[in-house]
């Protein structure tokens, strides 16, 4: 249906946005957001299995199941994900985050140089979506960084201007020995790359930070969020072997003042065991 769809009458995607029923605006309740955009950057490991997230149909599957749950507010997503999940009914009621930057491709050279290939401003509003997303690496050894810097205090600019939330993940990285970029997730890298990415543009008034959660999300979490104001919303990352540790830092994390809930990806859409509705439904709970 999606590909024939596709192939036969593409402005209905159109259509289906402008008919979207929507949500509250963000803040007005605890967020829990599916996110969906690794493939994009050619990122398709998922656990053990690096092509996981290559088989679309599967991903639809488990991107459908998990917005239907309840307490799911919303979802993060490429134009095509979202475009798929538009024709498959499942937008209504969520609040959507467009993926803005995903040319910094895992394991390129220009990894950190990490263009706007995917939406821009101007097709967020046309759209209706709630906001557009940015990841934000900092390598301080890395001049590729600096383009990426000001592409996205533009973007937090522009969606600001447009009334739109500017969702900023922001991370210290750096090349090991292998070549492979790793992210710095000791409190001093997560908290100077927070107050970078909370300072870009010229209004901080429609951003928000997505933040990994720092050691057991207690104590060094709140020392990583004593940086700023700006509402934050945790990093769900990796597939765990340890889901219930997990769930617990995460516990812990949500009590903190600026959190206003999660975006998590994989450890939920990837569970062990391949329960997605019960890994959803344990998240909301938190």
């Amino acid at each position: 249906m999606i590909t024939d769809t596709r192939a036969v009458d593409p402005g209905r995607i159109g259509e289906l946005a402008a008919a979207r029923t929507r949500p509250a605006p963000l803040g007005s309740r605890r967020a829990l957001i599916i996110a969906a955009d690794h493939p994009a950057r050619a990122s398709l490991r998922a656990g053990e299995d690096p092509m996981a997230m290559a088989d679309r149909a599967d991903l639809l599957d488990r991107l459908c199941v998990a917005l239907e749950r309840p307490g799911v507010t919303g979802v993060l997503g490429t134009a095509d994900i979202l475009e798929d999940l538009l024709l498959l009914g499942a937008l209504d009621d969520r609040h959507v985050f467009a993926s803005m930057n995903r040319g910094g491709l895992a394991g390129a050279a220009f990894e950190l140089d990490d263009r706007f290939t995917g939406y821009d401003v101007e097709s967020i509003a046309m759209f209706g979506y709630q906001g557009g997303k940015m990841l934000l690496r900092i390598d301080l050894d890395d001049d590729r960084t600096a383009p990426t810097l000001a592409a996205c205090a533009r973007a937090v600019s522009d969606l600001a201007d447009a009334g739109l939330v500017a969702m900023v993940e922001p991370f210290l990285s750096r090349r090991g020995e292998d070549g492979r970029l790793r992210n710095d997730l000791s409190v001093e890298a997560a908290t100077t790359a927070l107050t970078v990415a909370a300072a870009l543009g010229h209004t901080s008034a429609y951003t928000w930070l997505k933040v990994p959660v720092i050691g057991d999300g207690g104590d060094d979490m709140a020392r990583v969020l004593s940086a700023t104001t700006l509402p934050a919303l945790l990093l769900g990352g990796e597939v765990s072997a340890d889901p219930d540790a997990t769930y617990a830092r995460w516990a812990k994390a949500l009590r903190l003042p600026t959190v206003r809930g999660l975006v998590v990806g994989r450890s939920l859409l990837y569970p062990p065991g391949g329960d997605v509705a019960g890994a959803v439904d344990t998240a909301a709970g938190l």
